[in-house]
């Protein structure tokens, strides 16, 4: 579906005021910005083969909605299950930079809006980071990808982390990507988009994913927690660090798979060697030990 498919099928077509405007900065998808009939929406039309990346359509479009009813999405406005497209409102903020949001008042007000959805409505489906890498590895693998000389001993690791770690007790909504530039700050509230991979989940992935994301130093990490739980515990601080690692291996082999599916213009190379070797120093920290002993204590 085209941009101008959905334009007709939203009834836009003879808006007299009617302008359309391509947004950059997504990976993975074609994203729009559509003004019409004194409106601003955003049309995400999925990217070629995402569905090699465990994106169900359906699935994002309900946990879109279940995140918008937390206060912490923009509005589903359409869906269109055949092409896959999603229409949402248009939120009028900005992206808060990596440097803002590694600010104590920021980590405050991003262990507010993680609370809100992990605490809302149940998203359809469940996400395991540890299920995807190796989901994305056979994929990435059987396609010829370029991994890197030490990916089986990281996949050894991860095996371990996950047998350390464990299913969660309880599962919860996450939103599993979360990237800085998934994050729009209005100027009253802090919005969170791009739901593509939300499901019900561990809610300590969504905290080491965002602290990977970012490249929390020890310090920043804790302050998160501290916003978060209202205290910071040993288990906790070591659930996050291990989660970290496998956040960055995750989306190196994310990466993998793009390189053999994605059309868009981009250096997943690239970009999946620079996750691949964070994964690799993590893995080589020497509190490793500590952080896997940590993770199985029950507070």
């Amino acid at each position: 579906m085209t941009i101008e498919d959905v334009i007709a099928r939203m009834g836009w077509a003879d808006a007299p005021d009617l302008a359309v405007m391509p947004l950059a900065g997504g990976i993975t998808n074609l994203n729009y910005r559509v003004d019409a009939g004194g409106a601003s929406f955003v049309v995400r039309i999925p990217g070629q083969g995402t569905e090699q990346l465990g994106i169900d359509r359906r699935r994002e479009h309900a946990s879109a909605r279940a995140a918008s009813a937390s206060g912490v999405a923009p509005r589903v406005a359409a869906f269109f299950e055949d092409a896959g497209v999603l229409v949402t409102d248009y939120v009028r903020g900005r992206e808060p930079g990596e440097e803002v949001m590694r600010a104590p008042h920021t980590l405050g007000r991003v262990a507010a809006v993680l609370r809100r959805y992990h605490a809302g409505q149940a998203f359809p489906g469940t996400f395991s980071p540890f299920r995807t890498a190796r989901e994305y590895a056979s994929v990435a693998c059987r396609h010829g990808a370029p991994l890197p000389a030490r990916f089986d001993w990281m996949m050894a690791q991860a095996g371990r982390i996950e047998a350390c770690v464990g299913a969660p007790q309880v599962e919860q909504p996450c939103h599993n990507d979360l990237l800085p530039a998934n994050f729009l700050d209005d100027g009253d509230r802090l919005w969170i988009i791009d739901w593509e991979y939300a499901a019900m989940g561990d809610i300590f992935f969504d905290l080491g994913n965002f602290a990977a994301h970012l490249q929390l130093p020890d310090e920043s990490e804790c302050a998160l927690l501290l916003a978060y739980f209202g205290a910071v515990t040993r288990r906790a601080v070591a659930r996050v660090k291990l989660m970290k690692i496998v956040s960055d291996l995750r989306e190196a082999l994310w990466a993998m798979v793009q390189i053999t599916t994605s059309a868009l213009d981009y250096d997943f190379v690239g970009y999946g060697r620079r996750h691949f070797d964070r994964c690799a120093d993590a893995l080589l920290d020497s509190r490793v030990p500590e952080w896997i002993q940590g993770a199985s204590r029950k507070e």
